[in-house]
């Protein structure tokens, strides 16, 4: 399984690692059977995510995908971020072996998740907005990220 350039210093030199003391919002997706873990913290000022943290218990593919989804989303307005997707991740580290695609959308969902969250604290709900926020693994099926283990 070979991984880019990008995914490797990525994984070795990750970017925003860590927690907002008095994050405006928090995500966290993943299921510990599966292994992968996100958190992800923001901190939302105007409109704007200024800044933002993660911490990953999971793969080095896990990890690298947390560190580039906090790099895409910093200095975004709330609606930029919730555009940035799975592939968007995949495309900023020069792609991911197939079997590490999960780790991307639990990046993305680790977004969705953190941008619910807020909408949450301010009395919107969030759905209709954001959608449904899940992760890639659920207790009633079999878990995909089990592939790779």
């Amino acid at each position: 399984m070979a991984y880019s350039e990008k995914v490797m210093d990525h994984f070795a030199n990750p970017r925003n690692v860590g927690e907002i003391e008095d994050a405006d919002a928090v995500g966290e997706v993943g299921n510990p059977k599966c292994g992968d873990i996100m958190k992800m913290y923001l901190k939302i000022d105007n409109n704007i995510i200024t800044d933002v943290k993660f911490k990953t218990f999971g793969c080095g593919a896990a990890i690298a995908t947390s560190s580039m989804a906090t790099e895409l989303v910093k200095g975004k307005t709330i609606e930029e971020a919730l555009k940035v997707t799975n592939k968007a991740v995949m495309e900023a580290l020069d792609g991911l072996p197939p079997v590490k695609v999960h780790c991307s959308v639990l990046a993305e969902e680790a977004i969705k998740a953190a941008i619910s969250d807020y909408y949450q604290k301010n009395g919107i709900n969030p759905e209709p907005i954001v959608g449904k926020v899940g992760s890639c693994c659920h207790e009633d099926a079999p878990c995909p990220c089990s592939m790779d283990k």
